[in-house]
């Protein structure tokens, strides 16, 4: 039986593999559920109207009705032009769901037994998946308390050197964290005003309280409408009064340890989809056990 069609599918605190494999045991299973999550349970054939059950049409991920419609529920889904199977497919985003650190295309190779380019290719569509359902559930700007704070990814420090050498082979990852809220994670160009600034002004709602570090850049923000407190790290000051950048600084840390552990490490060029992977399961973690079905749900909508 399938798990009803809103976002709250699961009563239980874990949704197990020996769930999932219940549910999910075939190609006509995992075929059934796309259906379902796309035209509902509708008694009638959604291209004609001819009221009457769909005929699953072997060797093709297709259904007909009485008349002779066919209806192909992978067209324009992540699935269409992919000849991996099904259940290869929702195994991978059961494990990218199910894992606290991800799981790397290596990994996806050895569980499914695919080639290195197609658990490669599986893992970014699923990532950009994540990304896409995470926008759909949190559309407006976040408000409230806020902390905003920058990490830099990637590279190695080498010798006694300045900052600016020392940042040279990273990239910035700006984070916005509502306080229990949602977080927002953007690859930026530079550290500078320029690239900032306007990422702050997309995502956080004027007259909201903002907390930082000592960085310059942020000095600014109380002429652009926002309450602006900060906490002085170079002297050891991790909290002054309501403002601190802990829960910020906690999301880096996973990000951080979870690329050094699962990945090594990651280009540059698809740094964006690892934090939106890793901010996506942030963003869902009072429910664990539906992060499964939320992406299910988004499959059929991008």
């Amino acid at each position: 039986m399938l798990p009803s069609l809103g976002d709250t599918t699961m009563t239980t605190a874990k949704f197990t593999r020996k769930q999932f494999q219940a549910q999910y045991p075939d190609d006509a299973a995992c075929l059934q559920a796309i259906l379902q999550r796309r035209y509902g349970k509708a008694e009638a054939c959604p291209n004609c109207g001819v009221v009457g059950k769909l005929t699953r049409i072997e060797g093709r991920r297709a259904f007909a009705c009485k008349e002779g419609c066919h209806i192909y529920p992978c067209v324009g889904t992540i699935y269409e032009h992919s000849s991996t199977p099904l259940t290869d497919w929702f195994y991978a985003m059961y494990l990218m769901t199910a894992t606290r650190n991800g799981v790397s295309a290596k990994e996806l190779q050895r569980q499914l037994g695919v080639t290195y380019k197609c658990a490669w290719r599986i893992g970014h569509q699923l990532r950009i998946l994540m990304a896409a359902r995470d926008k759909a559930m949190n559309p407006g700007q976040l408000s409230g308390h806020v902390e905003i704070d920058e990490a830099y990814i990637g590279g190695k420090k080498r010798g006694r050197r300045g900052k600016g050498d020392y940042l040279k082979n990273k990239t910035t990852v700006l984070g916005i964290a509502q306080r229990d809220g949602q977080l927002r994670g953007q690859v930026v160009p530079n550290e500078q005003r320029v690239s900032v600034l306007p990422v702050i002004q997309q995502h956080v709602e004027k007259r909201a309280t903002i907390s930082t570090d000592e960085n310059r850049i942020y000095m600014v923000l109380p002429s652009m409408g926002y309450e602006h407190g900060t906490v002085n790290h170079l002297h050891k000051q991790w909290r002054d009064g309501i403002h601190c950048t802990n829960t910020i600084e906690g999301f880096w840390s996973h990000l951080k340890r979870g690329i050094r552990s699962t990945h090594a490490s990651v280009s540059r060029k698809h740094l964006q989809k690892y934090v939106n992977e890793f901010a996506f399961r942030y963003n869902n973690r009072e429910a664990p056990a539906d992060m499964f079905h939320r992406m299910l749900a988004q499959v059929v909508k991008t």
